[in-house]
């Protein structure tokens, strides 16, 4: 009995950490799927309905938002999401609003982090990433 004691104190965990955040990042999406509903299916007539019009986009935008509460909910680090929804277009006000806080707030909890990735040499952020910097206004 000591020895398996002595296993789960000593044994190192970081594999089964990132295996287990993993895991929980997949099934937040799997949530996400049911929250939003999934795409139609290429050439059926629902996904012929949506072509030239922004539904696919919003559907994609709704899909990250989901997401990222459920990852906030669930205690997931959810900067990476924060990036990808600044990747999509998506304002301080929306994530901020999403997660609970003022854009203000979002901004603070996430913004150097978020541009030290998007813009790791400082030469600007990519074009579809909103220009909304509260610090700035």
């Amino acid at each position: 009995m000591e020895d398996l004691i002595e296993r789960a104190l000593t044994a190192k965990v970081e594999t089964a950490a990132i295996t287990t955040v993993n895991a929980a990042i997949t099934e937040a999406g799997t949530q996400a799927d049911k929250i939003v509903g999934t795409d139609p299916l290429p050439g059926s007539p629902e996904w012929e309905a949506e072509q030239d019009t922004d539904i696919p986009a919003q559907r994609q935008m709704a899909w990250q938002l989901a997401c990222f509460r459920i990852q906030l909910a669930a205690g997931i680090d959810s900067t990476a999401s924060v990036m990808s929804l600044r990747r999509f277009g998506a304002t301080w006000t929306t994530i901020g609003r999403a997660a609970g806080m003022t854009r203000q707030s979002a901004h603070e909890r996430w913004g150097r982090r978020v541009s030290d990735m998007l813009d790791p040499y400082g030469v600007g952020m990519p074009p579809m990433v909103p220009d909304d910097d509260p610090s700035q206004a």
